[in-house]
């Protein structure tokens, strides 16, 4: 009996500030608490998901920047991260150029899926934590996923510049990826004191229905302090609200809404 494909979602969402890598460290950290294998690529050049799981990225010999641009396998850069069965693709400031760095390379835009296609068999879930902008990094992590999934704050302007993002994975799907789609919402940063946290989830559902989670993720001191730890908040404090919250969105992200 064959394994079950993995699932290679890219998180992504170019207006900053929304707890993208916050989303990817918790949710992956969680999947692999709940007994799964797996992979986290981080291409944001600042690194935050790779430190988030524990990751040096000061003293990297190899990172996603030699994936990308040098070819380097990328089993060799794999490490171990802080959870066991959590795996992760590092990345440091070196992806900084690599935007324009790949613009006159052979296939620039299928340089990680390529990638990820000779190691996605050894993983169940495989997360791409997506820097906050629409270039060639982006387009590298949707060309390589089958499934987006797009963490939403819920604060005034939630949904701006989504329409912006959901044309340009129109476009990767059309040209690119024909299997790409968003599958998930996370409503992030909720804050139970205001109207406005339930007005925007409210506003979240009614364009996107049952792609968005059922758990919303609330505002928390110790998911905010966690990467200072390099530790996720799921292992930090895991009866803390924040937590629980992400522990939850992850048995919705692997059982469904069911």
């Amino acid at each position: 009996m064959t394994s079950p494909a993995p699932r290679v979602i890219a998180v992504a969402n170019q207006k900053g500030g929304v707890g993208k890598t916050t989303a990817v460290v918790n949710l992956s950290a969680s999947i692999a608490l709940l007994g799964h294998r797996v992979l986290v690529i981080d291409l944001d050049p600042q690194g935050n998901a790779s430190t988030g799981l524990g990751i040096n990225i000061r003293e990297l010999e190899r990172s996603v920047y030699d994936v990308l641009l040098q070819e380097a396998p990328i089993e060799d850069v794999v490490q171990s991260s802080v959870v066991k069965g959590l795996f992760v693709v590092p990345a440091n400031l070196d992806l900084a150029g690599a935007e324009i760095e790949l613009v006159p390379m052979m296939g620039r835009e299928t340089r990680l899926r390529k990638a990820v296609d000779r190691v996605a068999a050894d993983y169940e879930y495989v997360f791409i934590d997506c820097p906050p902008s629409l270039g060639l990094l982006t387009v590298n992590a949707l060309s390589a996923a089958q499934e987006v999934l797009v963490p939403v704050q819920c604060e005034y302007y939630a949904l701006e510049g989504l329409a912006q993002l959901l044309r340009n994975i129109e476009l990767v799907n059309n040209n690119l990826n024909p299997k790409l789609h968003v599958s998930t919402i996370l409503c992030q940063m909720y804050d139970s004191r205001t109207k406005l946290s339930a007005d925007v989830v409210s506003e979240v559902r009614e364009h996107f229905g049952d792609k968005v989670l059922r758990s919303v993720i609330p505002r928390n001191v110790k998911i905010a302090e966690s990467p200072s730890h390099g530790q996720p908040a799921v292992v930090l404090e895991p009866g803390g609200a924040g937590a629980k919250a992400y522990i939850a969105a992850a048995q919705e992200v692997v059982h469904g809404r069911a």
